[in-house]
């Protein structure tokens, strides 16, 4: 009984975390789909399309389900680069 009730106050003291994440601008790190998308677009600034366009298959294969996923799919039915990256 005693351990029960000791592990009860030692959970009390532990932190609470949160779930969500915080807003971007209090991010101080990219997510790996934002950082593919952004390699992508360093990509096309050298003119290197095609590692632009494999890089923006892998965060197509790797996160379809982000927001980055949308643009990939829009830049790669684009048949030509947009000659810049995409804004947030």
């Amino acid at each position: 009984m005693k351990a029960l009730l000791l592990a009860l106050a030692l959970a009390g003291l532990a932190p609470v975390q949160c779930a969500s994440d915080p807003p971007a601008a209090r991010r101080l790190e990219d997510t790996p789909a934002e950082a593919l998308w952004h390699l992508a677009g360093r990509f096309e600034a050298e003119g290197e399309d095609d590692a632009r366009r494999t890089t923006l298959r892998e965060l197509l294969e790797r996160y379809p389900a982000s927001r980055e996923a949308g643009w990939a799919r829009d830049a790669l039915e684009d048949p030509a680069p947009s000659g810049g990256e995409r804004s947030r």
